[in-house]
């Protein structure tokens, strides 16, 4: 059996419209959607070529009464969420929800990092489906941490992970990019955020064929591009923007 532990394994859209969620992803990204089809729960799945990407869902009661907003949010596998729950506890972070099971399909718990960036746990039952390759379209392939102060953020998710160091980038004035990972996978980024951005936070990266069409659909369709399309090593293009609920996304691909 393949070990899950510190590999991102779901993504989650928590907003307050999800159909106009649900017409912008789709119009933007090209991803499919349909109801999930578990009784009495409003959730729906996004997929790409049959591919299941990520759920969308509304901001439950709770956290709204909390302050939450439309966000992202990424969930990290781990082999005992309970165990792992504590282990957050110990290091300074949060758990905001305490571990909970979604019947037939896994138990999960929301935490934050001792800075305050939110994300989630799961163990799943059984094996989770083979992914296509990670430079697909439509798939998410980078997860960014802007972290109130990097280097610590690494050691606290290094800590209950294993997540390694990759290459580090001198980014100037914005400080080092850590690149991290596990294994021979690079995962993403930790950087310290800029000081205008109110509070850590992560930020996905999606996928796309064209870099300058998909920059377009997103303004088009309601949104609001934040950054870019600015050139990244390895000849790719990034764009960063919020949806029409708010809520940061990212996207990635080529100059066509």
């Amino acid at each position: 059996m393949t070990d899950h532990h510190g590999s991102f394994v779901w993504y989650e859209l928590m907003t307050s419209d999800t159909k106009a969620a649900e017409a912008f992803y789709k119009t933007v990204i090209g991803w499919d959607a349909a109801d999930s089809g578990m009784p009495g729960v409003e959730y729906t799945l996004f997929s790409t070529n049959g591919t299941r990407v990520a759920g969308l869902m509304t901001v439950p009661p709770e956290a709204a009464a909390m302050g939450a907003r439309p966000a992202w949010i990424g969930y990290i596998g781990c082999n005992d969420v309970d165990a792992v729950a504590a282990e957050i506890k110990m290091a300074g972070g949060r758990i905001m929800r305490e571990p909970d099971d979604i019947p037939g399909i896994g138990r999960f718990a929301v935490a934050a990092d001792p800075q305050g960036a939110v994300f989630c746990l799961f163990k799943g039952q059984g094996e989770p489906p083979e992914m296509p390759p990670m430079n697909t379209p439509g798939l998410i392939a980078w997860r960014e941490l802007n972290a109130g102060d990097g280097p610590s953020a690494f050691d606290f998710y290094a800590g209950l992970f294993g997540w390694r160091k990759g290459q580090a980038m001198d980014m100037g004035p914005a400080g080092v990019y850590q690149i991290y990972g596990k294994g021979d996978v690079d995962f993403g980024g930790i950087t310290t955020k800029m000081p205008e951005a109110p509070m850590p936070y992560w930020l996905y990266y999606i996928n796309v064929a064209d870099i300058e069409a998909t920059h377009g659909r997103i303004g088009s369709n309601g949104g609001k591009v934040l950054h870019g399309p600015m050139e990244v090593p390895g000849g790719m293009w990034i764009v960063q923007g919020q949806d029409p609920q708010g809520a940061m996304f990212a996207v990635v691909g080529p100059k066509v």
